[in-house]
């Protein structure tokens, strides 16, 4: 497989490798060069999910670009290969990065891809560090594997609670696609919702990967006449089943995941995603946390755009690795070390702290999409309440006025 480079990356990969790789030979000569930790970094730049990939990219080269301005920080090399969204492929790319000397790598950006990539270093002996794959299935999988974003069992039970608690839905119907992901979200959430008694009415819908196949679907469930779908599946299939459902006049709730919302699922689906509901880890680009907006200026000044979700997942993730290496004498198991000794790392995406399982808890919250931007759910109901609040007042005083007018 030959190694790929973004046009949008800061760093040309390949430039920036021999870059590092000339300070490498300069660190050996010195007797220095043992500290520099080779990082391989396994994300789809292309195929179906280069939105995921190209965002976390950019997040990782945030990251790199920030150890290297810090004279205490560690020393990384990274070398990005693309896993064209193809999980034999980006097993492949993740050996590729291992010949070339990595000792550790970031990738599984999504769980069919993290599936197979964690054979590949179970069976070297290295280490893989997931900022996105969410697969309940994935959770205690293999000693060498670490994840910087929470099981779905956690966004799953949030939906499910919300829905039948908040939203007092009784019945629903779930479309999920077909693969690792959308089968482990579908059987969370439809354990936790039938727990907390609600129906989910028959089998699962599939959700099919070509929007040709989505009309008849979307027929069947405005047919069932549900009060709400949940939808399991990523960005760009979530917007074209959202569009599907519009344009048969369905009347529920559409309720989805945090895989939809990036920039181009969300703008994807344009004015039908008003209204969606969604869960999602917190990252806020307007936090008051200084380490939080050092990233956002950091990557504001590099790409000119806001980072989203997942460009905040990958930097997180570099991070993360960097703690893991940093002043240890960089072998398998001093490597393992390092991983189970994170303790309350501060992320922009929340603190990091594995268990004994290699999971992170990380809490989500309801959005509601609102003119192409997620709002917190809680925050849109205080609103609402405010305004209405503010509204009887007025009519109120107008009472009282034409009342005082009236009496004179």
């Amino acid at each position: 497989m030959t190694r790929r480079t973004s046009q949008t990356s800061r760093f040309p990969t390949t430039l920036f490798s021999i870059a590092l790789g000339l300070g490498a030979l300069l660190l050996l000569a010195s007797g220095c060069g043992s500290d520099i930790a080779r990082v391989g970094v396994v994300v789809p730049e292309t195929g179906d999910y280069q939105s995921y990939g190209q965002a976390l990219k950019k997040g990782i080269e945030v990251a790199v670009e920030q150890l290297r301005a810090e004279p205490q920080g560690a020393k990384i090399e990274i070398e990005i290969v693309d896993s064209k969204s193809d999980p034999d492929e980006a097993a492949q790319a993740l050996n590729q990065v291992f010949d070339n000397g990595a000792q550790i790598a970031i990738g599984g950006v999504t769980s069919g891809e993290a599936l197979r990539m964690i054979e590949v270093v179970d069976g070297r002996g290295r280490v893989l560090v997931s900022p996105s794959a969410s697969s309940p299935e994935l959770t205690g999988i293999s000693s060498n594997f670490y994840r910087t974003y929470p099981s779905d069992l956690l966004e799953a039970n949030k939906m499910a609670m919300f829905t039948a608690e908040t939203l007092k839905t009784k019945s629903l119907v779930i479309w999920a696609q077909q693969d690792i992901y959308g089968a482990g979200i579908d059987s969370a959430f439809r354990q936790e919702f039938e727990k907390l008694g609600g129906k989910v009415d028959g089998d699962t819908f599939p959700l099919p990967q070509t929007a040709s196949e989505l009309s008849g679907i979307a027929e069947s469930i405005r047919d069932v006449d549900p009060a709400a779908v949940y939808i399991a599946g990523y960005d760009s299939n979530v917007a074209d089943a959202i569009h599907a459902l519009r344009k048969v006049h369905f009347k529920g709730r559409i309720l989805t995941t945090s895989a939809f919302a990036t920039p181009a699922g969300i703008e994807g689906a344009g004015d039908d995603a008003d209204g969606v509901l969604l869960t999602q880890i917190v990252f806020d680009v307007d936090s008051e946390h200084a380490h939080v907006q050092s990233f956002v200026a950091r990557f504001r000044k590099t790409f000119g755009e806001k980072p989203d979700l997942y460009a905040a997942l990958g930097y997180d993730a570099m991070m993360v690795v960097a703690a893991a290496v940093k002043d240890r004498p960089l072998l398998h198991g001093e490597i393992l070390k390092g991983m189970r000794g994170i303790k309350e790392f501060p992320g922009v995406t929340g603190s990091i702290q594995f268990d004994e399982r290699g999971d992170v808890k990380k809490f989500p919250r309801v959005y509601q999409i609102s003119q192409g931007a997620l709002v917190n759910y809680d925050e849109l109901i205080r609103l609402k309440r405010e305004e209405v609040a503010r509204q009887r007042r007025v009519l109120q005083e107008r009472l009282l006025k034409l009342h005082q007018e009236g009496g004179n």
